[in-house]
Protein backbone atom coordinates (compact mmCIF):
# COMPACT_ATOMS: atom_id res chain seq x y z
CA UNK A 1 0.00 0.00 0.00
CA UNK A 2 1.45 3.35 -1.10
CA UNK A 3 0.78 6.16 1.38
CA UNK A 4 3.04 8.72 -0.30
CA UNK A 5 1.31 12.10 -0.78
CA UNK A 6 2.31 13.53 -4.17
CA UNK A 7 0.24 16.72 -3.72
CA UNK A 8 1.93 20.01 -2.83
CA UNK A 9 -0.40 22.80 -1.73
CA UNK A 10 0.91 26.13 -2.99
CA UNK A 11 -1.91 28.31 -1.67
CA UNK A 12 -5.39 27.88 -0.17
CA UNK A 13 -8.38 30.20 -0.08
CA UNK A 14 -11.72 29.65 1.64
CA UNK A 15 -14.42 30.34 -0.96
CA UNK A 16 -17.59 29.58 1.02
CA UNK A 17 -18.52 28.81 4.61
CA UNK A 18 -21.79 28.10 6.45
CA UNK A 19 -22.87 26.06 9.49
CA UNK A 20 -22.65 22.73 7.61
CA UNK A 21 -19.89 22.97 5.00
CA UNK A 22 -16.95 25.02 3.84
CA UNK A 23 -15.40 25.11 0.38
CA UNK A 24 -11.69 25.72 -0.04
CA UNK A 25 -9.89 26.27 -3.33
CA UNK A 26 -6.32 25.02 -3.29
CA UNK A 27 -3.61 25.96 -5.77
CA UNK A 28 -1.79 22.65 -6.08
CA UNK A 29 1.17 21.04 -7.72
CA UNK A 30 0.79 17.35 -8.43
CA UNK A 31 4.18 16.65 -10.00
CA UNK A 32 3.22 13.55 -11.94
CA UNK A 33 0.14 15.05 -13.59
CA UNK A 34 -0.40 18.77 -13.40
CA UNK A 35 -0.46 22.12 -11.62
CA UNK A 36 -3.84 23.75 -11.06
CA UNK A 37 -6.75 24.18 -8.66
CA UNK A 38 -8.49 21.64 -6.51
CA UNK A 39 -11.77 22.34 -4.73
CA UNK A 40 -12.30 20.66 -1.36
CA UNK A 41 -15.61 20.51 0.51
CA UNK A 42 -15.22 20.14 4.29
CA UNK A 43 -18.22 18.80 6.20
CA UNK A 44 -18.70 20.06 9.75
CA UNK A 45 -20.79 17.05 10.83
CA UNK A 46 -20.69 13.28 10.48
CA UNK A 47 -23.31 11.77 8.18
CA UNK A 48 -25.36 9.30 10.22
CA UNK A 49 -27.44 6.54 8.66
CA UNK A 50 -29.81 4.18 10.47
CA UNK A 51 -31.43 1.05 9.08
CA UNK A 52 -34.17 -0.05 11.52
CA UNK A 53 -34.93 -3.76 11.37
CA UNK A 54 -37.64 -5.45 13.43
CA UNK A 55 -37.87 -9.11 14.48
CA UNK A 56 -39.97 -9.91 11.38
CA UNK A 57 -37.33 -8.36 9.08
CA UNK A 58 -39.33 -5.25 8.29
CA UNK A 59 -37.59 -1.93 7.83
CA UNK A 60 -38.56 1.73 7.42
CA UNK A 61 -37.59 4.04 4.58
CA UNK A 62 -37.87 7.80 4.30
CA UNK A 63 -39.10 9.43 1.11
CA UNK A 64 -38.28 13.05 0.39
CA UNK A 65 -37.48 15.48 -2.39
CA UNK A 66 -33.73 16.09 -2.63
CA UNK A 67 -32.97 19.60 -3.88
CA UNK A 68 -29.49 18.91 -5.37
CA UNK A 69 -30.88 15.98 -7.40
CA UNK A 70 -34.11 17.77 -8.36
CA UNK A 71 -35.93 14.49 -7.70
CA UNK A 72 -37.62 12.36 -5.06
CA UNK A 73 -35.53 9.84 -3.15
CA UNK A 74 -36.21 6.80 -0.95
CA UNK A 75 -33.56 6.36 1.73
CA UNK A 76 -32.73 4.86 5.08
CA UNK A 77 -33.06 7.28 7.99
CA UNK A 78 -30.26 9.82 7.73
CA UNK A 79 -29.06 12.96 9.38
CA UNK A 80 -26.06 14.77 10.74
CA UNK A 81 -24.12 14.26 13.92
CA UNK A 82 -21.96 16.86 15.59
CA UNK A 83 -18.29 15.93 15.67
CA UNK A 84 -18.03 16.28 19.45
CA UNK A 85 -21.04 14.03 20.23
CA UNK A 86 -21.06 10.23 20.30
CA UNK A 87 -22.43 9.18 16.87
CA UNK A 88 -24.83 6.70 18.52
CA UNK A 89 -26.46 9.61 20.35
CA UNK A 90 -26.99 11.29 16.97
CA UNK A 91 -28.34 8.01 15.52
CA UNK A 92 -30.84 7.68 18.39
CA UNK A 93 -32.02 11.27 17.85
CA UNK A 94 -32.39 10.90 14.07
CA UNK A 95 -34.24 7.60 14.36
CA UNK A 96 -36.75 9.05 16.82
CA UNK A 97 -37.16 12.36 14.95
CA UNK A 98 -37.76 10.91 11.51
CA UNK A 99 -39.60 7.66 12.27
CA UNK A 100 -40.75 7.81 15.87
CA UNK A 101 -38.84 4.58 16.48
CA UNK A 102 -36.77 3.91 19.59
CA UNK A 103 -34.19 1.12 19.39
CA UNK A 104 -32.77 -0.95 22.22
CA UNK A 105 -29.66 -1.83 20.21
CA UNK A 106 -27.49 0.01 17.68
CA UNK A 107 -24.79 -1.87 15.79
CA UNK A 108 -22.32 -0.04 13.57
CA UNK A 109 -22.29 -1.89 10.25
CA UNK A 110 -20.39 0.44 7.91
CA UNK A 111 -18.19 3.53 7.63
CA UNK A 112 -17.97 5.33 4.30
CA UNK A 113 -16.32 8.36 2.74
CA UNK A 114 -19.19 9.61 0.61
CA UNK A 115 -17.35 11.49 -2.14
CA UNK A 116 -13.65 11.31 -1.36
CA UNK A 117 -12.51 12.98 -4.58
CA UNK A 118 -13.98 16.32 -3.45
CA UNK A 119 -14.97 16.04 0.22
CA UNK A 120 -13.92 14.70 3.61
CA UNK A 121 -17.47 13.65 4.59
CA UNK A 122 -17.54 10.58 6.81
CA UNK A 123 -20.68 8.48 7.14
CA UNK A 124 -21.38 5.99 9.90
CA UNK A 125 -24.24 3.55 9.38
CA UNK A 126 -26.03 1.70 12.16
CA UNK A 127 -28.42 -1.21 12.26
CA UNK A 128 -31.15 -0.43 14.82
CA UNK A 129 -32.95 -3.36 16.47
CA UNK A 130 -35.27 -3.98 19.43
CA UNK A 131 -37.68 -1.37 18.11
CA UNK A 132 -40.57 0.37 19.84
CA UNK A 133 -42.85 2.84 18.10
CA UNK A 134 -43.15 6.34 19.51
CA UNK A 135 -44.03 9.68 17.90
CA UNK A 136 -41.93 11.22 15.14
CA UNK A 137 -40.94 14.88 15.22
CA UNK A 138 -39.17 15.81 11.96
CA UNK A 139 -37.41 19.14 11.65
CA UNK A 140 -39.52 22.06 10.40
CA UNK A 141 -37.68 22.03 7.07
CA UNK A 142 -38.35 18.33 6.38
CA UNK A 143 -41.30 17.02 4.38
CA UNK A 144 -40.92 13.29 4.93
CA UNK A 145 -42.92 10.21 4.03
CA UNK A 146 -42.18 7.22 6.29
CA UNK A 147 -42.81 3.78 4.86
CA UNK A 148 -42.64 0.43 6.68
CA UNK A 149 -41.90 -2.47 4.34
CA UNK A 150 -40.33 -5.94 4.29
CA UNK A 151 -36.53 -5.71 4.19
CA UNK A 152 -36.43 -7.82 1.01
CA UNK A 153 -38.56 -5.20 -0.73
CA UNK A 154 -36.02 -2.52 0.21
CA UNK A 155 -33.26 -4.82 -1.07
CA UNK A 156 -35.05 -5.17 -4.42
CA UNK A 157 -35.42 -1.36 -4.57
CA UNK A 158 -31.62 -1.19 -4.46
CA UNK A 159 -31.21 -3.89 -7.09
CA UNK A 160 -33.71 -2.30 -9.51
CA UNK A 161 -32.22 1.20 -9.05
CA UNK A 162 -35.14 2.78 -7.19
CA UNK A 163 -32.85 3.49 -4.21
CA UNK A 164 -29.71 5.35 -5.33
CA UNK A 165 -28.59 7.14 -2.16
CA UNK A 166 -25.09 5.80 -1.40
CA UNK A 167 -25.59 5.37 2.36
CA UNK A 168 -28.87 3.54 1.77
CA UNK A 169 -27.39 1.26 -0.88
CA UNK A 170 -24.43 0.39 1.37
CA UNK A 171 -26.61 -0.19 4.44
CA UNK A 172 -29.12 -2.40 2.64
CA UNK A 173 -26.50 -4.47 0.81
CA UNK A 174 -24.44 -4.93 3.99
CA UNK A 175 -27.54 -5.95 5.95
CA UNK A 176 -28.51 -8.44 3.24
CA UNK A 177 -25.09 -10.07 3.58
CA UNK A 178 -25.40 -10.16 7.40
CA UNK A 179 -28.84 -11.82 7.07
CA UNK A 180 -27.49 -14.37 4.56
CA UNK A 181 -24.57 -15.17 6.86
CA UNK A 182 -27.00 -15.75 9.75
CA UNK A 183 -25.58 -12.86 11.79
CA UNK A 184 -29.02 -11.25 12.07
Amino acid sequence: MNSHNPWKVLNSKKIYDNNWISLTEHQVDQPIWWRGIYGEVHFKNIAIGILPLDEDLNTWLVGQYRFPLKSYSWEIIEGGGLLDIDPITSAQRELAEESGLIAQMFTEIQRLHLSNSVSDELAIIYLAQGLQLGKSSPEETEELVIRKLPFDEAYHMVIDGTITDSMSVAAILKTKILIQEGKI
